[in-house]
């Protein structure tokens, strides 16, 4: 396979680039030049929002692939752009989404043929829900139903994270000592590790897959408990986690998602969140591994790169300030 990547050298991106040099396809990443592109990649610089930034997609006029990955999360008209610009010249386009574009509130239990954001694939800066619904209406108006897959990501976690929810849990706990914890301990989360999301994503382009895919585990694949508790293991810290239920810390105005990266309360967020139907992406191949193995191999990236993960300029940082979290331990 020849694949063409825009992004590949953060994240998500990255995580497939990677994955799909190990299977020895040809892979070329266009980025903006700022983050080194994977090893055995082929670079094209550009900036798809600056005027004629796309030209290095068109600077070999017998340049083709057989399918694109974009993981887009700005302005839809972006992806418009680009895929208006390669739909002669590559197979398939896959874009990841985000199952935020399904229409609030999310039922418990949703699949892909749940209600559905208003987007459009001309708009400019819209909220996130909208800039991915825009996206996808941009690659399929390009592209056409049948050469178009929608990768449609929960809560996306790994090594590369740059968003701040597992690093920053694994950096407190590895800090030890008494550890905030968001109960119920039992609660069941849902995600995808990145490197999960990537091979499934490889395997549904080879196979020429098309229209929308809940891209997460299954409900249940882990519990707060056990996530956090991995990252005790992982850090081999003295953490002691103080279990404290939702109403106590909601009362106290500590923010979900946010404050305390990746917890949600039981509650309407919580069902959009972390009980969507997974069955379509699970029948076509989708595997998930263990919690244990995301967090050790998360620590140990983190390690790698000096403990600090990267962090993205247009997300705000996560997390508790530890006086913050040293005076909600105190009542």
């Amino acid at each position: 396979m020849r694949l063409l990547i825009l992004g590949g050298t953060e994240f998500v991106g990255r995580a497939v680039a990677e994955a799909a040099l190990a299977r020895g396809w040809e892979v070329t990443v266009f980025h903006r030049g700022r983050h080194e592109a994977p090893a055995g990649a082929v670079s094209l610089i550009g900036d798809r929002t600056a005027p004629g930034g796309l030209a290095a997609l068109t600077s070999d006029e017998n340049s083709s692939w057989d399918a694109v990955v974009d993981t887009w999360s700005a302005a839809p008209s972006a992806v418009r752009d680009a895929a208006r610009l390669l739909a002669d010249r590559v197979g398939r386009f896959v874009y990841v989404s985000s199952r935020s574009v399904y229409a609030w509130p999310q039922a418990a239990g949703l699949a892909e043929d749940g209600p559905l954001v208003a987007g459009s694939p001309d708009a400019g800066d819209v909220p996130y829900a909208e800039a991915k619904r825009g996206g996808e209406l941009a690659a399929v108006g390009a592209f056409g139903p049948d050469r178009t897959l929608f990768v449609r990501a929960g809560l996306i976690i790994g090594p590369y994270e740059n968003v701040g929810r597992l690093p920053w849990w694994l950096g407190r706990i590895a800090r030890g000592g008494p550890v905030l914890a968001p109960g119920p301990r039992a609660l069941p989360l849902q995600y995808i590790d990145v490197r999960d999301l990537a091979e499934w994503t490889l395997d549904a382009a080879a196979a020429g897959l098309a229209g929308p895919y809940n891209l997460v585990s299954p409900p249940g694949h882990t519990t707060t408990d056990e996530l956090l508790d991995a990252c005790v293991r992982a850090t081999g810290s003295d953490a002691e986690l103080r279990w404290t239920d939702p109403e106590t810390l909601l009362a106290a105005g500590v923010e979900p998602w946010s404050d305390l990266p990746i917890w949600i309360p039981p509650g309407e967020l919580y069902d959009g969140m972390h009980t969507a139907d997974v069955s379509k992406a699970l029948a076509t191949g989708l595997r998930c591994r263990p919690a244990s193995e995301t967090v050790a191999d998360t620590w140990a990236w983190l390690r790698s790169i000096g403990g600090a993960a990267p962090q993205r300029a247009d997300r705000p940082p996560l997390g508790l300030a530890p006086e913050r979290e040293a005076a909600l331990l105190s009542h």
